[in-house]
């Protein structure tokens, strides 16, 4: 684990990274989320975003943003059931917007207000489950995920650890990928990190 001053000096450049590039990222995909946003209205009833409470820092709550991928009849709140391949509750836009992982690019508003970053652990739902039972009784430390900000995008996720977890050893390999990172984050391993996930999730397309 980095030394206290160097661990501190890297949060500021990380919030600093986080503004800066968040504002850039809005401004330029501005025209992209407008055209989602009339094709989410155009092709089911229902708001453009999702929203949904999850733990960030400390564990305190916050509302994260999505666009919504599923018909709002269809929706949970909760999150607790979660969405699995070929889902019926997915609308014909919204399962484009998941395999392309633009129903995401809201989550930008949550790092420009501050509950988010762009590299963190993903923030989970409360009362997450995860091979059947609760992730705080699969995994011990798991509060340990509290100490840093969530992520649109995290170490667990370069690592092709991402989608439902109904594997036991999947959700436990996750957070142990995402303390590693708590562990040993710096800006270059964000920039790494961030590579790797535009490069699996836009360039070559092969997110799932």
């Amino acid at each position: 684990m980095l030394p206290s001053r160097d661990r501190d000096m890297q949060l500021v450049l990380k919030r600093a990274f986080d503004i800066v590039v968040t504002t850039a990222a809005l401004f330029a995909l501005a025209p992209l989320l407008c055209l989602v946003a009339i094709a989410i209205k155009v092709n089911s009833r229902g708001p453009v975003f999702f929203r949904q409470s999850r733990e960030g820092l400390g564990g305190k709550p916050f509302e994260m943003f999505k666009f919504r991928s599923m018909r709002v009849e269809d929706g949970d709140e909760s999150g607790v059931t979660q969405t699995v391949s070929d889902d019926p509750r997915v609308t014909p836009v919204g399962r484009f917007l998941r395999r392309t992982s633009i129903d995401e690019l809201p989550q930008l508003f949550n790092v420009l207000s501050g509950d988010m970053s762009i590299v963190g652990p993903r923030p989970h739902v409360p009362g997450m489950m995860a091979g059947g039972v609760l992730y705080t009784e699969l995994v011990p430390y798991y509060p340990a995920r509290f100490d840093m900000l969530p992520g649109i995008t995290g170490w667990a996720q370069a690592n092709g650890l991402r989608g439902p977890t109904t594997q036991a050893e999947v959700a436990k390999a996750r957070v142990d990928h995402d303390i590693a990172y708590i562990q040993n984050f710096s800006l270059l391993l964000d920039l790494r990190i961030i590579w790797i996930t535009l490069r699996r999730e836009f360039i070559s397309g092969t997110g799932n």
